[in-house]
């Protein structure tokens, strides 16, 4: 696993969950009653049996994801020391519980991707991308989540955990559907600004995201969450992490909210910068942060006869990335609503 300098020399716990083991974890939460599968490799669903029909409506449904980029360690060791601590008390879990890593395989290999970008993948329409091992992750994925919120509550939760290429101006933010229920999407915000999210953008329009997908189609609270910067696993400062890790404890466990020591703020999208051809070029640097201001006229990127410019009189930028394939999304222009 070259995402670590010795994986031998990791935690047990981060080890077994970057590997997608949930052995000793599975046999906790089975050992205590619970309904426990391994629908697909890398997947987890923990979920209690016997209930009648009053509490399964009440019952949260709760999916979290980490991997879906191979080099986005902090997630995965965030991940398994909360889950290694509630499966050391397992019947404090109080809700339906779904652990998907995604790539397993780039995680090995300590690559973002194998053959092209897993979280691009939960669309109908993969074109040329079709027959690549992403792909084939995605339907292995999609099955799985099916499968968990088939049945599930009105309440259902999906929290996709990433980690930015790039320096942020907030060093962590969230991408949230707009198409999200009001009182779910409300939920949603609240929990985001108690875990330490500083910058909450609205997502008109799906890019093939797994977080989007689970909104769209399961009618989840779903939301790409990023938390710092891309590091090797096993080195990752977790302090940055520690109102995320009590918020998502908090969360599984079904304790009560705490107040959020800030707001986040929030951000409409303004544009999204699509790569049309092998002619697309950026004016945005490769060493610019995310959430940089531009003023009004400037130019982001230009594709043969399409010019992207800035509309609002200021912009900011997120996610700029020349590198994509054609007809992936290059980029998003935001504006600050709140």
């Amino acid at each position: 696993m070259s995402a670590a300098a010795d994986s031998n020399a990791l935690p047990e716990a981060v080890r077994a969950l970057a590997e997608a083991n949930f052995g000793t974890v599975a046999q906790r939460f089975e050992e205590a009653g619970f309904a426990v599968a391994l629908p697909a490799p890398g997947i987890l669903t923990v979920k209690a049996p016997g209930r009648d029909a009053i509490r399964d409506a009440a019952r949260p449904s709760v999916l979290v994801s980490v991997g879906v980029h191979g080099d986005e360690t902090g997630p995965i060791e965030v991940t398994a020391y909360v889950v290694e601590a509630l499966s050391r008390s397992p019947r404090a879990l109080a809700v339906d519980l779904m652990l998907c890593v995604g790539n397993i395989d780039a995680i090995a290999a300590g690559k973002r991707f194998i053959d092209a970008d897993l979280n691009r993948m939960f669309r109908a329409e993969r074109g040329a991308l079709a027959g690549t091992a992403e792909a084939a992750r995605a339907d292995a994925i999609v099955a799985a989540t099916t499968a968990f919120f088939e049945g599930a509550g009105p309440e259902r939760w999906h929290l996709d955990l990433h980690t930015a290429i790039r320096p942020s101006h907030y060093p962590m933010f969230a991408i949230v559907p707009e198409l999200i229920e009001d009182r779910a999407r409300g939920a949603l915000v609240g929990w985001l600004g108690q875990a330490g999210i500083g910058a909450i953008i609205m997502n008109p329009k799906s890019a093939g995201t797994y977080s989007y997908y689970t909104s769209e189609h399961h009618g989840a609270a779903g939301s790409t969450v990023e938390l710092g910067q891309v590091g090797t696993l096993g080195q990752n400062d977790l302090s940055q992490f520690a109102d995320m890790s009590a918020a998502l404890g908090r969360l599984l466990r079904g304790e009560p909210d705490v107040p959020a020591k800030a707001e986040p703020h929030v951000f409409a999208t303004a544009q999204s910068i699509m790569k049309l051809s092998d002619a697309f070029s950026m004016n945005v640097g490769r060493e610019t942060w995310n959430f940089t201001p531009l003023k009004k006229g400037e130019v982001i990127a230009s594709d043969g006869d399409t010019v992207y410019t800035v509309q609002h009189d200021e912009e900011l930028v997120v996610f700029p990335n020349p590198d994509v394939r054609v007809g992936l999304r290059a980029g998003i222009m935001v504006v600050r609503t709140a």
